[in-house]
């Protein structure tokens, strides 16, 4: 690891909280750590631009102050923070919220600020470039990584496009109705036609999350079902510790499904995953799977007492039907 690895990582550890400032004091906070340690330029009023300098492999990633300030311990934006951790360079586009449709960074200057990074071969000098992002965010990072042919792209819970004539079907975002998703970096599957591979995760259960995804409907594309992680799968993966394994898979150049999958793994441990597994799980309609997600639970909590009256429902039916458990190697308290 170099000394300037080193610093960056050291620096990121120690640095304030910022999650309570005012959205100007925060942009100035933000604006003066990454001018330590690379450079931040703003985009017009409304965006902004920051890039912390760790060749040779790059993390794009695209936020927003309500998100960074409400989701990371000390109100940094995501992907800058995971990708300070681990050595990398990061380049953040940050939207400043002053209007809910900056979220998917329609703008010209963001446009301009791509052309320039492209005539000045700024992509070229990585090996690594993973474009990320989440909702409006992960459109974002679909349409925008054309500028960097061969990159990877994650994509989590993306809309494809909200052009009327595409996506009529969603209606929740009402104020977007009127915004241009047909012009440069319009539709987000084209845009990814350049990448080396995409991967678009997504809740099947959302029905427009996955209308979206079947947009993305390309042989380099994974899509990637995460069944019962909602309407906000990125906040699930932050929470159970999904996110940085899967980066850290597509900045090593070594991100498939299996990867994925195996990351997902942990909300085996989550409870709010578990939680929203057993409501799926009626103990008396499927009384062994209950018993079995309930027992997996209780080994591992002393106090879970939904859990507890699940168990005990689906045990009672279970001895109405004559049917057994299989015998666990190392029993948990059954009255804990």
């Amino acid at each position: 690891m170099s000394q300037a690895d080193t610093e960056l990582q050291s620096a990121i550890r120690d640095v304030q909280d910022i999650s309570d400032l005012p959205r100007d004091e925060w942009a100035e906070a933000l604006e003066e750590f990454c001018e330590e340690h690379g450079y931040y330029e703003p985009l017009g009023d409304r965006f902004a631009a920051a890039f912390l300098d760790e060749k040779p492999r790059l993390l794009v990633s695209f936020d927003t102050f309500e998100q960074a300030t409400e989701r990371n311990d000390k109100g940094y934006p995501t992907g800058m923070m995971l990708a300070a951790r681990h050595g990398w360079s990061s380049l953040t586009l940050m939207a400043h919220d002053l209007d809910p449709k900056d979220r998917w960074f329609r703008s010209k200057n963001i446009y301009r600020y791509f052309d320039r990074l492209v005539d000045d071969g700024f992509f070229e000098d990585f090996d690594q470039v993973v474009f990320y992002g989440a909702g409006a965010c992960g459109y974002a990072a679909a349409a925008y990584s054309v500028v960097a042919p061969g990159a990877t792209v994650i994509a989590i819970a993306p809309q494809a496009t909200l052009d009327g004539r595409l996506a009529s079907w969603d209606r929740r975002f009402p104020k977007t109705r009127r915004m241009d998703f047909t012009s440069r970096y319009g539709f987000a599957p084209d845009m990814v036609d350049g990448a080396e591979k995409a991967f678009v995760l997504y809740d099947p259960r959302v029905n427009e999350d996955a209308m979206h995804a079947a947009l993305f409907n390309r042989p380099h594309v994974n899509r990637i079902p995460c069944r019962l992680f909602g309407t906000d799968p990125e906040f699930e993966m932050l929470e159970m510790g999904a996110l940085a394994p899967i980066l850290e898979a597509a900045i090593d150049g070594r991100l498939d499904q299996r990867a994925v999958t195996r990351a997902l793994r942990k909300r085996r441990d989550h409870l709010g995953y578990l939680r929203r597994l057993l409501a799926e799980s009626a103990p008396k309609a499927r009384p062994y799977q209950t018993a079995l997600l309930c027992r997996h639970v209780l080994r591992n909590r002393k106090y879970a007492p939904r859990f507890r009256k699940a168990y005990d429902i689906a045990l009672e039916v279970l001895e109405e039907r004559n049917i057994t458990l299989p015998e666990l190697e190392t029993p948990f308290q059954e009255n804990a």
